[in-house]
Formats: C-alpha cells, sequence, structure tokens
C-alpha cells in the first residue's frame, strides 16, 4: 500500500504530530499503523565495525521477537544491519528515507527496501524522483527520533549524523543510550562522548526494553542461545561447562586470540549471557 498523508488527515503518525515543532506531509509504502506502536531507533555509523553491526542485528532481532518496531534510516552499516536483524527474525520495521519512495539509496539496499515497503513501513517528507542529499539526512534524522520511544546509537564518529537523531531525541524528552566502544577506535569516539555527557550506557540488550515496560523474561534463555554464532556457541557453551573460566583459560580451550575472544564476549555480555568479574567470565544463572 502506498500514498501520501497530510498533517490533517486521520491516519497522520501521532508522534509526529506531537514530536515535531513543524510536521509535515508524509508519503508511505506499507501500513503507516506501525508508526503507532512501541519502537526503538537503532542508529549509528555507515562504516560500522563487525563489533557494531553485530550489536545492531541482534537488537533489531531481539526487538523484533518482543514485538518491538525497529526505526532506522536504512542507510548502509548499523541501519541495514539494524532492519536486516528484524526482518531476519520476522519482525517489523520502519525505514525513515532522505528521499523520495521510489528511489532507493543506497543502491545495493534495493532488495531490503521493497521487504519493508511490502512487510513494514517505508516513510518519507520527500515528493517522488527526489534524490538523496547530504542536506537531507540531518532532516530526515528528526522523523526517526520523533518516532522512537527510545534511541540507540551503536556506533558513531564525532561528526555522525546519528548524533543529531540523539540531540533530538533529547529534546523531544526521549530516552537516549549509546553502546560503550573501544576508547581507540574512531567508530566509538561520538559513542563515548555521547556516553560521558548523557546518554545512558547500554551494557545488556534486555535493558531498554524493560526500560520501555516489557516483559522480557519469559524470551531470554531460549532466544539467546538459539540467535548465537558459531563462534559464540562454541565460547558459550565452553564457559557453560564449569559456570566461569577465566580469559586466559578460554583462550586456550577454544583456539582464539586474546583479541577474538575480548570481541567475543564482549557480544556475549551485551546479550546478557555473560558477565565478567575479577578477570573471569561468569555465565549468566538463568542459562546454566
Amino acid at each position: 500500500m502506498q500514498g501520501y498523508l497530510s498533517v490533517l488527515d486521520p491516519g497522520y503518525p501521532g508522534k509526529l504530530a506531537e514530536h515535531l515543532s513543524d510536521p509535515k506531509g508524509i508519503y508511505y509504502a506499507g501500513d503507516p499503523g506501525l508508526a503507532e506502536k512501541t519502537g526503538i531507533a537503532v542508529v549509528g555509523s555507515r562504516k560500522a565495525t563487525g563489533y557494531g553491526i553485530a550489536v545492531a542485528k541482534e537488537l533489531g532481532a531481539r526487538a523484533a521477537q518482543l514485538g518491538v518496531i525497529v526505526i532506522s534510516g536504512l542507510a548502509r552499516g548499523i541501519d541495514s544491519a539494524a532492519h536486516r536483524g528484524a526482518l531476519e527474525a520476522g519482525g517489523k520495521t520502519i525505514a525513515v528515507l532522505g528521499n523520495g519512495i521510489d528511489t532507493v539509496y543506497p543502491r545495493e539496499n534495493r532488495k531490503i527496501q521493497d521487504e519493508i515497503a511490502s512487510g513494514g513501513l517505508l516513510i518519507t517528507e520527500y515528493g517522488p524522483g527526489t534524490p538523496a542529499a547530504p542536506y537531507r539526512f540531518p532532516e530526515r534524522n528528526r522523523l526517526i527520533a520523533a518516532l522512537a520511544d527510545a534511541v540507540i546509537v551503536v556506533e558513531a564518529e564525532t561528526r555522525s549524523g546519528s548524533l543529531i537523531t540523539a540531540e533530538a531525541a533529547m529534546e523531544m524528552g526521549k530516552e537516549v543510550y549509546a553502546v560503550p566502544g573501544n576508547i581507540t577506535s574512531t567508530m566509538s569516539m561520538g559513542t563515548n562522548k555521547l556516553l560521558r555527557d548523557a546518554a545512558r550506557p547500554l551494557v545488556i540488550l534486555d535493558d531498554v526494553f524493560q526500560d520501555l515496560g516489557i516483559d522480557v523474561a519469559g524470551t531470554r534463555r531460549n532466544a539467546g542461545i538459539s540467535r548465537l554464532g558459531e563462534d559464540e556457541r562454541r565460547l558459550f557453551e565452553i564457559a557453560r561447562e564449569s559456570g566461569e573460566i577465566s580469559v586466559e583459560s578460554l583462550r586456550r580451550r577454544a583456539g582464539m586470540s586474546a583479541a577474538e575472544i575480548a570481541g567475543l564476549v564482549s557480544v556475549l555480555e551485551m546479550k546478557g549471557m555473560v558477565y565478567c568479574e575479577l578477570g573471569k567470565i561468569i555465565v549468566a544463572k538463568s542459562l546454566l
């Protein structure tokens, strides 16, 4: 379903009317009713690291399982990973475009854009045929902030457009989360500064859903284990054999480098499956 909604139309998204000082008419493809449901925005760098992609995709998948809409901008990197995570888990996602509804940007996202149009929602303020342009993305970002009940910045450089989304969300009174990152990585400079200045650290993915009043307890165990990657599952099973294990013991048994172990353990921590204490990796009690 495609169409246009003016601010005065009954189906115009209430969140846009409520949170934008200058709401405009929107072009859409898909189900505009999704804009009224509980949703999280997952945004970040186009030049994301493997860690950032994994976290964004997992956030999308977890939201899908809990019936939460994933909102992002269909850009390369973090945005696309969040959309894919939701779609692959059978969930719904909203893509807010910085171009016309009939324009695909970036070009490699044609398939995912078509999939969202048929089962989710594409939304834009720009008329058909409008090309993507850098100055349109900050304008688009305020719609992402308005539609979301919470905004999560996964990875961001210091001049990232996702920081504009975060700032807009804060001005609207929305909760903003940032995923802590490596302090030596340029991809984490923006998110780490957000943490220093205003944002809440997202160290366990389910925290954002619990803060939104969603019951996550009944779905955590099976969902967490079933969505582990091959290497993540191998590390988790080694740790689960004893309940806790030192990093060095885990490295030797897994036959991986210290850097590989550190990255995988960080992802497992984000998923709430393990936590680190006094140099040991400890499996969450609910998963033993």
